[in-house]
């Protein structure tokens, strides 16, 4: 089953991640820009899952992972997930909140 792509910040969580990142940043046009491809393939990433059974990790999330590890040349999955336990800016691409 496919899990749903929503970013939803803990009851007490007093700091947002958007607030983390700069108005400026290129990151934001980035994520904009996926996240309309993303839409463009919704389709496509519905048929690959079943409709019951355990809902996974929203498909979303994995290729946003993905292209930053492609856009700040992070050499394996392993220090791709070390960056996402300390980097605010990477949790804000992919659509982790604070304490995901």
């Amino acid at each position: 089953m496919r899990g749903a792509d929503i970013t939803q910040e803990a009851l007490f969580t007093t700091v947002h991640l958007e607030s983390f990142v700069p108005k400026k940043h290129p990151l934001r046009a980035i994520r904009t820009l996926f996240n309309l491809a993303l839409k463009r393939i919704d389709w496509l990433l519905d048929s690959a899952y079943c409709e019951y059974g355990r809902e996974s990790i929203p498909p979303e999330r994995l290729l946003r992972a993905q292209l930053l590890q492609v856009l700040y040349t992070i050499r394996s999955e392993r220090q791709l997930m070390g960056q996402m336990n300390y980097n605010l800016l990477f949790r804000w691409f992919v659509g982790l909140s604070v304490d995901d």
